[in-house]
This record gives structure tokens, sequence and C-alpha cells, in this order.
């Protein structure tokens, strides 16, 4: 920690400070502009390029919260998840889940059954479906490729899903500096800035050019996610014990396969009995998660052995004709939840609630623990409500549950055809358009008037069009490749991570952006490195031998 010395310039002062641009932060972000407060947001890395982009991706009450007495929890989600159907449905869209009931399981029918009433209790003001328990006879007639064998029924009941959590949290920042907040990404947080045991402002590097920057604030909001203790221990300000006991969560990518199921499927792993899931995602399957311990480096988490296995193990026994085997994985993906530190307990019993803890050492300081992605909205809230308390003002009125996010629409069909007939494009093209942004596709189609040649299809896979990647520096902040493909454009998700499309972007970029020749192929050879975590099929088996092999 800096003492802060007055007389040395600082620039603009700030109200609050808000360092991590993950979901958490960009909804603190967001919703303290929007009432008015002066704000800035650092980002060490990318806007939603940690925890945010590892999740299972789904939008939901806690259905399993119940059997831990979590019911304030699984009604705040509820209220949140309906909050989110309304303000963003362009990226959050309700999802059936079929939860198979096996002979010998640790939740029989009478358990799940008094799970659902709860679930329904809980959530009285819900604009989904309520739950339906099916028969036998009727399960298999939904998923025929369900093991049969002591399969006694089912529970058919509605969630939802967000496809790309990475666009919920980019529009969370582009509402913030719509706003009026600031917002610096590639910005490493050094040290904080202290007078008198008050809170003065922070010390941070800019990555990309090596320079020193300080800023004032009154509040600082440490919402670094599991790198919160780091961040904590590097400003001198160690907790013991550590705020974060953050667990890992990793999940496989796999294409269409026997017996697939045509809805997500919730199922109970014989091994552990832990809840996974098989989700139909973004033209394949979703399969997890997990829920380890995790003390190992924070800046590259990956799947490993134990944990392929297991999720492949658990998927073919509950549905036999997959025989899903190393040699299936598209790509895997692994983070780490950043939730409260807790000792002796299990894994699946450390609270997913969030806490705001407020430092004695460092007045003015805060720090966001734990929650999840779906209660981020209601964290934010609160978290903006205790810093006008801090401010010693009068909190104006959070808007951010009725304040739609900037890509919102509901009317795909109509928002379809109308672009499709001005701008003369393929019905695919302009779906995929308005799934990833909403009613800012027409800004996209903006960039295409201006040159047709903006038009051309760089990723033949998903049908993503040159303009997405000009739109995503310009206008989303975008600074890498990695930015570009993986947490705009979205290409990075598809069946080989973007690795057929990523010098096609680069190419855009030097044509439209400007690059030189050494930029662009250092950004390529950048975003390789990067995606070697998530093991795409084809690519890795060199490096790793043993990840894609039976």
């Amino acid at each position: 920690m800096t003492t802060y010395n007055p007389s040395q310039p600082g620039g603009d002062q700030f109200d609050v400070i808000v360092i991590g641009a993950g979901i958490n932060g960009a909804g603190v972000a967001r919703d303290a502009a929007m009432r008015g407060l002066k704000v800035l947001m650092l980002e060490q890395k990318d806007i939603g390029g940690g925890s945010s982009a590892c999740s299972t991706r789904l939008i939901h009450g806690g259905l399993r919260y119940l059997e831990h007495g979590e019911f304030g929890l699984v009604r705040e989600s509820l209220r949140e998840r309906e909050i989110l159907l309304r303000i963003a449905p362009h990226l959050v869209r309700p999802l059936p889940i079929l939860v198979p009931i096996y002979a010998g399981q640790k939740r029989g029918p009478l358990t799940i059954r008094a799970g659902m009433i709860a679930y329904n209790l809980l959530s009285f003001d819900k604009t989904l479906p309520a739950h339906r328990l099916l028969s036998r006879a009727r399960v298999l007639r939904l998923a025929q490729g369900l093991k049969a064998d002591g399969l006694r029924a089912a529970v058919l009941y509605y969630d939802a899903q967000v496809e790309f959590a990475e666009r919920l949290v980019l529009e969370n920042v582009l509402s913030a500096v719509q706003n009026g907040a600031t917002v610096r990404t590639y910005s490493t947080v050094r040290g904080f800035l202290a007078a008198d045991g008050q809170v003065r402002g922070v010390s941070f590097t800019d990555q990309l050019t090596g320079e020193k920057h300080q800023a004032m604030g009154r509040l600082l909001i440490n919402a670094a996610g599991p790198w919160i203790d780091q961040l904590l221990g590097a400003a001198g300000l160690p907790s013991v014990p550590p705020l974060i006991g953050g667990t890992k969560g990793s999940h496989l990518i796999v294409s269409s396969f026997p017996g697939a199921p045509a809805t997500a499927v919730y199922v109970e792993a014989a091994q552990d009995q832990r809840p996974i899931f098989i989700i139909p995602w973004n033209e394949n399957y979703l399969i997890g998660t997990t829920d380890t311990r995790y003390n190992d480096s924070l800046d590259r988490v990956e799947i490993d052995d134990r944990e392929i296995e297991y999720l492949l193990t658990e998927t073919n026994r509950f549905i036999p004709a997959a025989q899903l085997s190393r040699e299936s994985i598209l790509f895997t993906y692994a983070g780490v939840r950043p939730l409260a530190y807790a000792t002796n307990r299990d894994e699946e019993g450390i609270t997913r609630r969030h806490f705001i803890r407020e430092h004695s050492q460092l007045t003015g300081l805060m720090s966001l623990v734990g929650g999840k992605l779906t209660t981020y909205r209601s964290l934010a809230e609160e978290t903006v409500d205790l810093c006008f308390r801090r401010l010693g003002r009068q909190a104006p009125k959070c808007t951010t549950a009725v304040a739609v996010l900037p890509g919102a629409t509901s009317d795909f069909t109509n928002s379809c055809e109308e672009l499709k007939k001005e701008y003369r494009l393929s019905e695919p093209t302009v779906a995929r358009l308005l799934r990833l942004y909403g009613v800012r596709a027409v800004e996209v189609l903006k960039l295409v008037k201006e040159d047709e040649q903006l038009c051309e299809v760089f990723d033949p896979e998903t049908g993503a069009v040159s303009a997405e990647v000009v739109f995503s520096f310009k206008e989303e902040m975008a600074t890498t490749l990695s930015d570009c493909l993986l947490r705009r454009t979205m290409v990075g998700l598809n069946s080989t991570c973007g690795l057929a499309a990523v010098k096609p972007a680069a190419n855009i970029a030097q044509r439209f952006l400007g690059w030189s020749d050494q930029q662009a192929r250092n950004e390529i050879e950048r975003y390789r490195t990067y995606v070697e975590r998530m093991h795409p099929r084809g690519v890795q088996d060199e490096r790793h031998p043993t990840f894609f092999k039976s």
C-alpha cells in the first residue's frame, strides 16, 4: 500500500474505482454509472475473460441449493432470472431441463418432487412454465437415448440459458460506458493509494505500453473474482484466512452424438452424486461440470485427465449409445468459482451466496466475495447502495432491474425480416447477428453499407462476417484477436476454437484497421497460444498426448 502524496497530480477524481471486469464488476460499474457516480473500471486482461466465461452458461434458480437450506439464495436467483429474461432477452432464453429419476439414486422421487414444489413456490412471479412429472414411458419417448434400466420417472422444469455469458458481461460494460463510466482493460493494479487509513486511489500499469499510472478515487471495489486475495496481497493487505476458497469447474464440448437429448438433461453422477448437465449449446453439446478444490495458477486454468474421465464416464452411463471417448471432444474449458473460503466442507456444500467485505485496515475498500452469474445484478445493487452510504449521499433509485441492456430485443421475427430486406443478407447471417448483438446488429451492418467487402463471411462454420471484426475493435473495446474471437464475435467457441478463422480475422484487421504484417503475425501466434488451454481437437495431441487418447 502506497501513501498518497496530494502534491502529486493524479488526474480525475472518481467516486468509485471498480477493479475487475467480470460479471460482478461489470454489474457494479453499470449500476453506479446509471445512478450518477463517476466510475473508473480497471481490468488486468479483457472484459469477461475470467470466471464469467467459464460457467455452465445457465441463468438458474439453484435447484440443488435447496438441499443446503439456502432458500433465500434460491428466491433471489429465481427473481433475478426473471429480471434477466426481461432486460436481456436476446442473450438469456428459457431452457427446458429434464431430470430423470433412477432407482437407487441419492435423490429419489419424493425428494425431487418436494424440491420442485419448493422451487415453484419460491418462483411465484415466474413467467416460465411450471414443472411436470413425467412417467417412465413418456420420458423414454422424449429422450430415447436415456438409459432405460432403473428409470422410474422424470421431472421436466424450466430455467434459462445464457449461451454466450461473455456478451452478457460486455453489454453491462457497454451500458456503464454509455452512462459515463471510464473503462481500461489490460491495466494491472499494483497497489492502493491511501492517507490516514483512507482510500485515495490506485496505482496501475498499462500492460500494452508498460506505462505506470495513478487514479484517484474515494471508494475501491475489489471485484477481482478468484484474484481477490492476490490483489489484496499485492497491495499489502493480505487476508488471513483468505477470502476466496475457489473450486474448479470444467466442461467438455462435443458434437451431436448417438442418443443426444433434444433438451438439457440434469443427472446425478453415480460416482459422487453430484449433478451433471448435458446441454444443447451453440450447435454442439456442453457437458459439465466438476467441482474440485483448486490452488494452482489462476492465469491458466485447464481441465485435467481425471475430470475428462469423470464427465465421459457419467455421460456414457446415462446415455449408453453415446460411446463418447476422448476423440469425441471438440474442446474443453475450465474456470475457478470465486466462492467464499470455507474449511472442512465438501465442495458442493460451499455456499454460492455473495458477501461484501469492508476492510477495517483501509476505509473505503470493499471486496466482493462469492456470488454467481445469475445474481450479479442484485449484488451490484447492494454494493452501490452501500457506496452511497459510505459517500454520505442519498442513493437514487436503482433502475437496473427495468432498464434493458444495449442489445435487448425479443422481437426476433420482425427484426430478422427487416434486416434481410434492407441489407439483402441470408436468414442464417441475420439470425446470427441478432443472436449475438440484438438490436445492435444494425450498428454492425452500418459498416457493411460503408464498405460491401465487410459483408464477406470470414468463418464459414458460424457465418460470421468481416464487419464483426471491425465492430469489435471500434465499438466493443476489443484490443486483441483473442478479445475479438473469444469474447465479441464468439467465433472462438466454434468446433475448432476459431483456429481456422484466426488468419482471416487478422487479414481483416490489416485491411480495415491498419495492422502491420508483424502485428498480425503476433496476434495470430498469441491467439493460438491462448487457446492451447482449451485443448482443441487435433491441435493439442503433440503437446498433451494423453488428453485425446482413450
